[in-house]
């Protein structure tokens, strides 16, 4: 390649191969979540005995190969694909979301294209929102696909795909129907993995502004541990670097009146779904319920949930009952804090930072209300804040650091890890083992760690079983009569992230396979859990995501190297909360009120060129 002679398994690409020698070959279809298809053609090559340039992204190595990656021929070539690429993008580009960002245009710099405005938009070909998640600016489209086979490959979805021969080719949905018609789940994985500003989450920044200016108003913030991991990237930051204090001084600069942690309603969510746990259990190993619906599926991921409704409603009573953390907190800001603190709920404003798209249709939920008033006002992804921050001239990183607010300020290691796809399970097993046994959890899992659950492995299976049952802990006092039913019982969970893998033990479920006999399971719509979410800063990579895991396990590894507390159920915030308000305790009849729901089917499944008869979800 280029001269230099390169080793590299036979079948290789030309693009792997150039990678593992550092030689950079510009890419712009290529992304490592997804399998290349060679469609934009930026990655052409000279190869030797081959008349056409060749797209180095699909093209084996065989033996003796040899490869020009910079030739005249080439450069030439690469500058031709990318001034078409441009001249087919249309739009305003400065009033684009992927102003500065946008991956063509860095591409056009890098291979000496031409000018980097983009042609006046063409009537009808902005298809604005086509969901409560999602934005669609066909004018931005370039026809890479990205996004089409992220949907299919990453996520099992499919619900995008190209219409059309000729001029009129573009990316649709079946039957051109909105995003909310047809079975997409507001993951946004399609919105991570395109190039430019063609997909968006629905811009939330202008109420929330809104709502910052008007005095009438109380407006507060949640912030969950995934965004505070990325956000430093959108500053220049190495991935993986968090930025959890600076950033609560920044949100207090741009007017919010309160800074809370989302990691106290993930620590809450530990406690009312470890208690649904041994309470299914109970019914089904002590009283022979065989109606009790197991393994117990998580709640958390409202991708996640909303694919269950579409795909699987059959088995949406092994659903958990427990809002997610999000929901959890938005229930207790607008019915306990805003009483407890003089407050109008009407004049509260609920803002939550969170990494996630479909966050924006889990908060319009109508069972997620109250009084007819949605618990969460506005859910902002990362993005939005970053632009949020930058746009008021704030130097994010040149901040002081400073503490989040009371009564919601308190979290836990177990809280933070939430954000990584096995955090939810780890967490939850923290305090259930120590609950059963009555012994530290450490004495059962390695350092309160549990290793099985942790990783990027598409599904992951763990067991843990009670050789020793201890008193029932004070919380629980009056659910059970006792634990030594669980003597010997060996508890079987898993793990799965990316709906295309939570179809794969949905499916072995189905059959009564392995994870039939599961008693517990974490389910996450996006790749590696939150960190990888639809509203996190691009471009989203597996690197990128090992990076932001790091910074979880690191920050939860420094709780407990400074003497606080890795346990949710060791939370003295928490504890507080059930004295005072949740005084019937877990799983009791005011937070069955406060923090649980149902949920129902969504209609049938409905992919593009869905089967003859089959009904849009409504």
């Amino acid at each position: 390649m280029d001269g230099t002679r390169i080793d590299v398994p036979a079948g290789v690409t030309i693009l792997d191969a150039a990678d593992s020698a550092g030689i950079r070959i510009p890419t712009l279809c290529h992304h490592p979540d997804l399998r290349d298809a060679g469609v934009c053609r930026v990655c052409v090559v000279e190869v030797a005995g081959q008349r056409g340039l060749q797209a180095a992204c699909t093209y084996p190595v065989t033996d003796g190969v040899a490869v020009r990656t910079g030739s005249l021929r080439v450069t030439q070539a690469r500058r031709d694909v990318v001034d078409l690429l441009l001249a087919e993008q249309a739009g305003d580009c400065p009033a684009c979301l992927r102003y500065g960002r946008c991956e063509l245009h860095d591409l056009a710099a890098e291979v000496g294209a031409g000018g980097l405005d983009c042609p006046a938009p063409e009537p009808g070909r902005l298809v604005d929102l086509l969901g409560p998640s999602v934005a669609v600016d066909l004018n931005a489209c370039i026809g890479c696909l990205r996004c089409v086979r992220a949907c299919a490959e990453v996520q099992g979805i499919g619900v995008l795909g190209v219409v059309g021969r000729g001029p009129s080719t573009q990316v649709s949905t079946y039957g051109g129907l909105p995003l909310s018609q047809v079975s997409c789940i507001d993951c946004g994985q399609c919105v991570s993995h395109c190039p430019t500003g063609a997909l968006q989450a629905v811009d939330g920044t202008a109420d929330v502004l809104a709502a910052l200016a008007d005095p009438t108003k109380h407006v507060v913030i949640q912030t969950a541990p995934a965004p505070r991991a990325a956000i430093g990237e959108e500053f220049g930051l190495p991935a993986g670097t968090a930025v959890t204090w600076q950033l609560n001084t920044a949100l207090r600069m741009l007017g919010f009146e309160r800074v809370f942690d989302t990691t106290f309603a993930a620590d809450l969510t530990v406690i009312e779904e470890g208690t649904e746990l041994l309470l299914r259990l109970y019914r089904a190993l002590v009283q022979g319920d065989t109606a009790v619906a197991l393994p117990q599926f998580t709640s958390c991921s409202p991708g996640w949930v909303k694919d269950l409704e579409l795909r699987y409603p059959e088995y949406l009573a092994n659903l958990s009952s427990c809002r997610s953390p999000q929901q959890m907190f938005g229930s207790l800001l607008k019915t306990w804090y805003a009483p407890a603190h003089g407050l109008d709920p009407a004049d509260v404003v609920s803002v939550s930072l969170m990494p996630c798209t479909a966050k924006k249709f889990e908060a319009a939920r109508p069972e997620l209300t109250h009084d007819g008033r949605p618990d969460v006002d506005v859910a902002l992804t990362t993005r939005e804040l970053a632009r949020m921050v930058r746009g008021r001239g704030i130097a994010l990183t040149d901040l002081a650091p400073s503490d989040f607010d009371d009564p919601f300020g308190t979290a836990t290691g177990s809280g933070v890890i939430f954000g990584v796809t096995g955090g939810v399970m780890e967490s939850a097993l923290r305090t259930v083992v120590e609950w059963v046994t009555g012994q530290p959890g450490e004495e059962y899992l390695t350092h309160a760690d549990l290793a099985p659950v942790r990783g990027f492995d598409g599904v992951r299976y763990a067991e843990v079983t009670f050789d020793r049952v201890g008193p029932v802990p004070p919380i629980l006092t009056g659910l059970l009569p006792d634990l030594e039913w669980l003597r010997g019982v060996t508890l079987r969970v898993a793990v799965a992230h990316g709906t295309a893998n939570a179809h794969r033990v949905m499916e072995d479920i189905r059959a009564g396979g392995l994870f039939a006999s599961c008693h517990f399971i974490e389910f996450m719509a996006c790749p590696g859990g939150c960190l990888g979410g639809g509203g996190q800063p691009v471009p989203v990579t597996p690197a990128v995501r090992a990076a932001r895991a790091r910074a979880f396990y690191a920050e939860d590894e420094h709780y407990g190297a400074t003497g606080r507390t890795r346990k949710s159920h060791e939370n003295l915030a928490l504890q507080r909360l059930y004295r005072d308000v949740l005084v019937d305790g877990p799983c009791g009849p005011t937070s069955r009120r406060l923090l649980h729901t149902t949920y129902t089917a969504r209609g049938t499944y409905l992919p593009v060129g869905g089967e003859p008869g089959a009904e849009p979800a409504p």
